[in-house]
């Protein structure tokens, strides 16, 4: 076999083995292109999401002396998606200071995350689902995390902790003024007999109900004809109802969220519990495939089966917000999930029926019902062994008309009210059990 002419045997060499060493290097390799960065700040954490055309292929370390978090993605151009890190992050950011990226050689592109805080990071990758592809995401939570419980009991006052308010609601919350404040306590002489005590709170059993807003952060949940997503609108309609609720002096509502960013399904139920709560309240924006579906429904937890195969395909959807939102699967404790499967739920559920169908009754005067009965379902959510749990769908976002009044002001807050009066029913016909007692004034 002769040689091509004009081109050498070791030319030939050459050229094979730099073709070779082309091939093997990461240089060569067909880059991961960086499609999109997402930035979720929150009191509980801060989530960075780095989405890719592939699996992002990544090695991290923690430096002190100032606190940094520093991730080396592997095999990735430095584009302008990576450039845009740093105006991705808010002033308010309660754990990043600052982020920067760039070249730290050929092939490689390193991220420095300028940190307020010591932290403690969790870095995991995501398979594609839905709209996106492969995800890297970086979850930086605090050395010491946000004790729900710790927040309720820390208020100024006794009458601020009934009615669920701190002081820097007093300054800021529109419920303020709707709190009911008692009278100027008169002299003891000006009352024959026994001094009665008007100071005191119109209840002694104070009632906390978790207010559940569905889907945030990665997981927008369903979204409307006009763009509109259901985790937007369930955090309004849950920051108007938790102000009602936070106006009664017997109530304090907790949100499982206050803000756009994702909680886990096991947490949400988790937070519920820690608080001690009586009553869970998971509201979210139901979407079908067909645009003229319409109505609000309210949903409880079947241990049995689904009541309709409607309500087993919601259940099925709603369940995978965590594969959506993203969930770290090394780092989930099996034990709560055991444990909500081994309990019996029976009293529970029956309770759940009770609130259902008071909430359910008082919707019916503002929307169309889809079901004129309170439907049953495997909701992951709705799994609190000992709490009474239901799930509003409070309209269809797909239904084009539905979409425009949930983004409506007065609409939102006339389902806000609807609700409220659901659970004063509830609690008139199910007063609630001894438990936790308001401080008493003298």
């Amino acid at each position: 076999m002769s040689a091509t002419p004009g081109i050498g045997r070791r030319d030939l060499l050459k050229f094979a083995g730099a073709t070779l060493a082309l091939l093997v290097s990461p240089v060569g390799m067909a880059a991961t292109t960086v499609l999109a960065v997402r930035v979720w700040p929150a009191a509980d954490y801060t989530r960075i999401t780095l989405e890719g055309t592939s699996q992002l292929k990544f090695s991290h370390l923690l430096v002190t002396d100032p606190h940094r978090l520093v991730v080396d993605l592997e095999g990735v151009e430095f584009d302008s998606v990576l450039q845009s890190l740093p105006s991705k992050v808010l002033e308010s950011d309660p754990y990043i200071k600052l982020i920067r990226a760039g070249r730290n050689r050929p092939g490689v592109v390193r991220l420095v995350v300028e940190l307020k805080s010591e932290i403690n990071p969790q870095l995991f990758p995501l398979e594609p689902v839905g709209n996106y592809g492969h995800r890297l995401v970086l979850d930086l939570y605090p050395t010491n995390p946000v004790d729900p419980l710790l927040a309720l009991i820390e208020k100024s006052s006794p009458l601020d902790a009934a009615a669920g308010e701190t002081a820097t609601d007093r300054g800021t919350s529109d419920a303020s003024s709707a709190i009911a404040r008692p009278e100027p306590r008169p002299d003891a002489q000006d009352q024959p007999g026994r001094a009665k005590r008007p100071n005191r709170p119109a209840a002694n059993r104070l009632v906390t109900i978790v207010l559940d807003p569905g889907h945030g952060g990665e997981d927008p949940g369903a979204v409307g004809a006009r763009g509109s997503y259901e985790k937007n609108v369930t955090l309004s309609i849950a920051r108007r109802l938790k102000q009602k609720i936070d106006a009664e002096p017997s109530m304090r509502a907790v949100l499982t969220r206050d803000g756009d960013y994702f909680v886990p399904l096991q947490q949400r139920v988790t937070r519920a519990r820690r608080v001690q709560s009586d009553l869970f309240v998971s509201i979210h924006a139901d979407a079908f495939v067909r645009p003229d579906a319409r109505g609000s429904s309210v949903f409880v937890l079947s241990e049995s089966g689904a009541s309709s195969s409607a309500a087993r395909w919601l259940a099925q959807k709603e369940n995978n917000a965590d594969l959506i939102g993203g969930v770290n699967l090394a780092k989930q404790d099996g034990h709560l999930a055991r444990t909500l499967l081994d309990l019996s739920q029976t009293a529970t559920i029956n309770d759940s029926l009770k609130l259902g169908k008071a909430v359910l009754n008082e919707l019916g005067d503002i929307n169309t019902l889809h079901k004129a009965h309170v439907e049953q379902a495997g909701f992951a959510v709705l799994k609190a062994p000992d709490i009474p749990s239901i799930l509003v769908e409070t309209a269809f976002i797909s239904n084009p008309e539905e979409e425009q009044r949930l983004n409506d002001d007065a609409y939102q807050d006339k389902m806000a009210n609807a609700i409220m009066r659901g659970l004063r029913r509830y609690f008139k016909d199910n007063p609630p059990l001894g438990r936790t007692k308001v401080a008493q004034l003298d």
